[in-house]
């Protein structure tokens, strides 16, 4: 008998059962036996078992029987078998001890599933001159400024920087165009007479901003005229009482400059430059297949470029989108999974925020993995995958060691996670020791 190699014997292939000394095999050792070696006495490695399950070395299965045989003979017509079938559902008692044991534990798996993602500040959003084309504004959309739409730019913002309520976007004819925070833009002219929602988003941006002698409400009245020209000759503006479309920027919040589109000197036309919020956050194009993974406030795993992991919290699940492969298309009528390379490509857009920025870093934009949960059992017993032998006639089993003696046990695989497995059988409890290599 030489060794070929770490882990592997060679042995001659008995011609048949009855070459054992001390009786027959039983079919099931038998069958195993005369599967583990080819015609001419060489071990064959075992195909993997359906399913494509994790496996551990095919000519692991062939070397445990081979060292049956040789035990048998040595024994002196002590008969063995190999992953037999008794009445306790034990295999047969290996000849000696696993390279190392670990204890079957009662825990909890989640399994989960690990997509590409891309941390940054999300979606940008286009600032147009006053006049443009869709310069409506609501949140962060595109709008203008700068009251006529016309001028020239005289100050512009640079790339990176955080613009916030009261501040310059930019400044056309040295006159500024401040933000404003809220979700109604500023669509028309207000002045004394003039009610609704966007008065009130401008009083309560005033209040803010410190002026007072008016009530925030939806009428704009005397009061809030008076408060109006004070901030427009803060602003370096004529003081009417009114304000005009364009002569602000309306945001949910905070902005900051993805890239300056326009530079002094230039005509104020078409894109000023474009924004984003000021949180990082991660974006993930999810398959849709996954797309039941992605739950608004849900938690998810991000693994960053240096290989720390931070938890973030689902905020935005978009609408799915299809990929412009023109291969295949979903048949007339179908419904969302039917076959077809446009449903097989389509994906969810999905952002999420980590809560304690301070956890990424001084990342700005990286590329980054997020996991997400998709199933978790609790109070189970596991043991790690590796723990796993896969049987010849398909199905599994782990090495049983107690005290000196080992057997192989038949088990039934539940929910992987974690690099362990959820597993069950006879005999199988906390506690039961089993072999995994080193």
């Amino acid at each position: 008998m030489t060794a070929r190699e770490e882990g592997t014997v060679e042995t001659a292939a008995p011609e048949s059962a009855a070459d054992v000394p001390g009786g027959e095999l039983e079919p099931r050792a038998a069958a195993a036996l005369a599967s583990s070696f080819d015609g001419n006495g060489g071990a064959v490695e075992q195909p993997p078992p359906e399913g494509g399950r994790p496996r551990r070395r095919g000519m692991r299965i062939a070397l445990i029987v081979a060292c049956a045989v040789v035990v048998a003979v040595a024994a002196a017509g002590a008969a063995s078998g190999v992953f037999g079938g008794g009445d306790d559902k034990t295999g047969a008692t290996a000849p000696s001890g696993p390279p190392a044991t670990v204890q079957v534990k009662r825990t909890t798996l989640t399994s989960s599933q690990t997509v590409d993602g891309q941390l940054g500040y999300g979606d940008t959003a286009a600032v147009q001159a006053p006049g443009s084309s869709g310069s409506a504004q609501s949140g962060g959309s595109a709008q203008g400024g700068g009251g006529a739409g016309s001028g020239i730019v005289t100050w512009m913002p640079s790339d990176g920087d955080t613009i916030t309520r009261g501040q310059p976007v930019y400044k056309v004819d040295q006159q500024s165009v401040p933000l404003l925070y809220g979700s109604v833009p500023l669509y028309r002219t207000l002045k004394p007479g003039s009610s609704g929602s966007d008065v009130r988003m401008l009083e309560k941006n005033l209040r803010a901003l410190g002026y007072r002698g008016f009530t925030v409400d939806d009428t704009y009245d005397y009061g809030t005229a008076a408060a109006v020209e004070k901030w427009q000759d803060k602003l370096g503006r004529s003081q009417t009482g009114e304000v005009r479309v364009g002569d602000a920027l309306v945001a949910s919040g905070a902005r900051r400059v993805a890239k300056a589109e326009l530079a002094v000197g230039d005509t104020l036309a078409g894109d000023v430059l474009t924004w984003t919020g000021t949180d990082r956050v991660i974006s993930v194009d999810l398959p849709v297949q996954y797309a039941d993974l992605a739950k608004k406030g849900g938690a998810a795993t991000v693994t960053l470029p240096d290989n720390t992991t931070v938890t973030a919290l689902v905020t935005d699940i978009g609408t799915p989108t299809s990929s412009n492969d023109s291969s295949g298309s979903s048949p007339a009528g179908g419904s969302g999974g039917s076959s077809g390379s446009g449903s097989s490509n389509a994906t969810v857009p999905v952002e999420l925020k980590v809560k304690d920025a301070a956890k990424i870093g001084a990342y700005q934009a990286a590329s980054v993995s997020v996991e997400f949960a998709s199933e978790t059992r609790a109070n189970v017993l596991a043991v790690p995958i590796s723990a796993l032998f896969a049987l010849p006639g398909g199905g599994y089993a782990v090495e049983v060691v107690t005290g000196a003696k080992t057997e192989y046990r038949d088990v039934k695989l539940g929910t992987f996670g974690n690099g362990m497995v959820e597993i069950s059988g006879t005999g199988i409890t906390a506690g039961t020791v089993v072999g995994v290599p080193k």
